[in-house]
């Protein structure tokens, strides 16, 4: 994320930004609310001529509008962050249109701001000067790539090929051919700049890592070996839950959530500092007790949990907005959507 402008008084003002990455699209989905006025490039029908005989085609133009938002959607499996409202500046006011964000867009959005938006945007223009990470799990016979999004890890490709390493003939063959496919893969996806973490039981990894070190050199010095012992979404989650990513990136936003989560979870299980569903949380805020609150993102746009955030902003605690995608997130939904931990062991 670019931050290319900022005209705040107070809290109140515009920001423009130019997102880079699915990743600040991400972002952008909890910085624009409802009832947000909008600018960005976008391409409308020009207007006919009224003094013709026959109808011309209308070609769609770029045009500069400003819509004050009512939805804002987007979907990991796109590139796309659209915001649906009436327009309020530009042509054809109140219309309603849809402006489809990409990375690379220019985008102000103008607003009240709350203090935790703010620091999600400084969050994100962090993240973007940080290197990207690679997750490669692989065991005897399969293999999942995942690359760390600030969202979460999205698989990026899964590869499976029956024969052990135990095999001979035909089955060698195919153990050398499943290597070097997963290999090759991987090495596409990591790019030119990524870190790899290459993770998994036993030493099919190992034997990856020297097929890697043959066939791609540029890549070879990328890679950190750790074990693993399981695979897919659970095998990620492991990666991030026992600090791999921690080497590469200090403070990763989902590492983040993974580490309070289980801190959170610690401290609950030896009746600690800790409180958790709206009701602890809402006293635990009201006596200034909250150190770091936890909330799950579908509440953000609850006024009682904007008020709660705020006053925990204001006694100066850390506020921190889970994503619902991954499992952290869906850890704190169970909660309640609310969680904290406590500057002192509150009573029961």
């Amino acid at each position: 994320m670019r931050v290319l402008r900022k005209s705040l008084r107070g809290l109140e003002g515009e920001i423009g930004l130019v997102p880079e990455s699915i990743d600040d699209l991400w972002h952008l989905k909890y910085l624009i609310a409802p009832g947000d006025l909008v600018f960005a490039l976008t391409h409308r029908k020009a207007t006919a001529s009224t003094d013709k005989l026959r109808p011309e085609k209308l070609e769609r133009r770029p045009v500069r509008l400003g819509i004050r938002a009512e939805s804002v959607e987007f979907h990991t499996s796109s590139n796309w962050l659209r915001v649906h409202g009436l327009i309020e500046v530009g042509p054809e006011v109140a219309s309603y249109h849809t402006l489809n964000l990409e990375p690379g867009a220019d985008v102000s959005i103008v607003k009240t701001w709350r203090p935790d938006e703010l620091d999600r945007i400084r969050e994100a223009v962090a993240e973007s000067k940080r290197p990207k990470v690679v997750i490669c799990l692989i065991e005897e016979g399969e293999a999942a790539i995942g690359v760390l999004r600030q969202f979460g890890v999205e698989t990026a490709s899964e590869i499976k090929m029956g024969g052990g390493k135990g095999m001979g003939g035909k089955g060698g063959d195919r153990r050398s051919e499943f290597l070097d496919e997963v290999g090759k893969e991987a090495a596409r996806v990591a790019a030119t700049d990524s870190k790899v973490i290459l993770a998994g039981p036993g030493f099919t990894k190992e034997d990856l890592k020297k097929r890697i070190d043959a066939s791609h050199p540029d890549l070879a010095p990328r890679i950190i070996l750790y074990d693993a012992t399981a695979m897919g979404v659970s095998g990620f989650q492991e990666v991030l839950r026992r600090g791999a990513i921690d080497k590469i990136l200090e403070d990763s936003r989902l590492a983040l959530e993974t580490t309070l989560m289980e801190d959170l979870l610690r401290e609950i299980a030896t009746d600690g500092r800790a409180a958790y569903g709206p009701a602890e949380v809402t006293a635990a805020a009201s006596q200034g007790a909250v150190e770091t609150l936890m909330v799950a993102d579908q509440l953000v746009r609850s006024a009682e949990v904007e008020e709660l955030m705020r006053s925990v902003s204001e006694a100066r605690g850390r506020v921190v907005i889970f994503s619902s995608e991954f499992e952290p997130g869906k850890r704190l939904s169970a909660l309640g959507g609310l969680a904290a931990i406590t500057r002192y062991k509150l009573g029961r």
